[in-house]
């Protein structure tokens, strides 16, 4: 199961995030509104991470 990958800001609106924050539960946030809020995330209070960015491919089907 992979992250959904959200691409607009859950604050802003900010279309197209290519750097997004996310919790545990994949709210997502632009790296301004992150700032805003001291890396919390306001829906569940726990703490707003840099999304990992996603591979064009991967070269083994998805498994290590």
């Amino acid at each position: 199961m992979g992250l959904e990958m959200k691409l607009i800001c859950e604050k802003c609106g900010e279309v197209g995030l290519e750097e997004a924050y996310i919790c545990v539960h994949e709210c997502t946030f632009c790296s301004s509104c992150t700032d805003e809020m001291a890396n919390i995330c306001p829906n569940c209070h726990g703490e707003l991470v840099r999304r990992p960015k996603q591979a064009a491919s991967c070269p083994v089907g998805g498994q290590l």
